[in-house]
């Protein structure tokens, strides 16, 4: 029985991810399987270490390749155009100043990666919905602390 909850997607985000995976089952996969029959032409196994480190890096390979499948197969697409124009929603890149006067630019994303925030974290919860302008409050686990949305806008 799965648990998995099923995660909003835009279509470049799906790309994105179908991308990922085929990369990872097509030139990557025939790079460690290369490395092991190499590895395993230096003899003794016990004691080999490029075997045993290109095993490993098999073991991470296969694992990344069942999370993205399982992702995708759970995956809900988000047709970002139901989404109101300047509304806060998955694909959305929000512009925020907090108290201090400090900025940050995030992607509403359950893909992940630099600047993005999923859609399920503290701030991503904080800002789906919202527009420029509102004021959000933010309830991570280190802390409170509040914002305002400077711009809402799309790729």
């Amino acid at each position: 029985m799965s648990t998995q909850r099923s995660e909003q997607l835009t279509a470049e985000q799906r790309a994105a991810l179908e991308a990922e995976l085929a990369a990872l089952e097509g030139p990557r996969r025939t790079e460690v399987i290369q490395a092991i029959k190499t590895a395993r032409e230096h003899g003794d196994l016990s004691e080999n270490f490029e075997y045993h480190a290109a095993k490993n890096e098999q073991g991470f390979l296969e694992a990344r390749i069942r999370t993205l499948r399982e992702r995708l197969a759970h995956a809900v697409s988000v047709d970002e155009s139901s989404v109101p124009e300047g509304q806060a929603g998955t694909g959305s890149i929000v512009d925020l100043e907090d108290d201090t006067g400090e900025r940050m630019e995030v992607e509403i994303s359950s893909v992940g990666g630099p600047g993005t925030v999923s859609p399920e974290s503290p701030l991503g919860r904080a800002l789906i919905g919202r527009r420029a302008g509102d004021h959000v409050q933010v309830h991570a686990p280190r802390g409170s602390w509040k914002a305002r949305i400077v711009s809402v806008s799309r790729r």
